[in-house]
């Protein structure tokens, strides 16, 4: 479990985050999302250490994270960040090894369970043809699913996950997030598609200027008010097959035709 209580995070003597909080149970996928410059990634990364808050706690597990170190820390919570050094003279392989360091002594060659662990990883996220390919060969797309592939190989309690569905095409965007809400971790995601945030995700945390909008489930955060409010613009929800989505419109623009079936108020 990640719990965040009344989380605030500055810079440069400016507040980012002003008392932000979530939970985040076994099994949770917790959605952030929110516009540009909303506060989203710098919860995130307060989530696991990288940024110091100003004021507030996070616990990992009733833990305080920051007592968390080294080996420790990476065996508790896998990382897929926004920002990744690209040009790495790596094969795909090795990439997705990197996540085995906490399970494995310093220098210690790689064990079967390691070979096995990296061999899964990748083929989970449809890249094990990619396994001898220099990393920094691939698409945008094959890195950030061998990103992600280091993160299973990890083998990590709880997973945080900033865009991961930047680069991917429609259906790996899907089957991604599919897959992560079928892992059974305790999840939080970065999320800018708010249809793919309504199917995938548990709970969500609705952000703008730093602070909290909503949260709750999707039906609860993706009200048409709350979102013309924080985005400035019509959404009308439909249930698709019993999914929530939306239809999005301006302003000015004539309502949009559907046939989904209107969720009842």
């Amino acid at each position: 479990m990640i719990t965040a209580t009344d989380i605030s995070v500055g810079y440069g003597g400016k507040l980012v985050i002003e008392s932000a909080g979530l939970q985040a149970g076994p099994g949770e996928v917790v959605g952030l999302i929110g516009p540009n410059g909303s506060g989203k990634s710098t919860l995130l990364r307060t989530l696991y250490a990288a940024l110091k808050p100003t004021a507030g706690l996070v616990l990992v597990d009733e833990r305080p994270v920051t007592e968390l170190r080294g080996n420790e820390l990476a065996r508790r919570i896998a990382v897929v960040a926004q920002e990744t050094p690209t040009e790495l003279p790596v094969s795909v392989a090795e990439m997705v090894l990197l996540g085995r360091a906490p399970h494995r002594k310093a220098l210690a060659a790689m064990s079967r369970e390691d070979h096995r662990a990296v061999a899964s990883a990748l083929a989970r996220v449809g890249a094990r043809h990619l396994a001898d390919r220099r990393y920094s060969t691939l698409s945008g797309g094959e890195k950030q699913r061998v990103l992600v592939a280091r993160t299973l190989a990890q083998q990590a309690e709880h997973l945080l996950l900033d865009e991961p569905t930047n680069h991917l095409d429609i259906r790996y965007q899907h089957e991604l997030l599919r897959m992560v809400g079928e892992l059974g971790t305790t999840t939080v995601v970065v999320l800018h598609d708010l249809n793919l945030a309504a199917r995938y995700c548990s709970k969500l945390v609705l952000l703008a200027n730093g602070g909290i909008i909503a949260a709750g489930t999707p039906h609860q955060v993706l009200a048409p008010e709350l979102l013309l409010q924080v985005y400035g613009i019509h959404a009308q929800p439909v249930l698709v097959d019993g999914i929530l989505q939306l239809v999005f419109s301006l302003a000015d623009e004539p309502e949009l035709q559907h046939s989904g079936s209107p969720v009842p108020g």
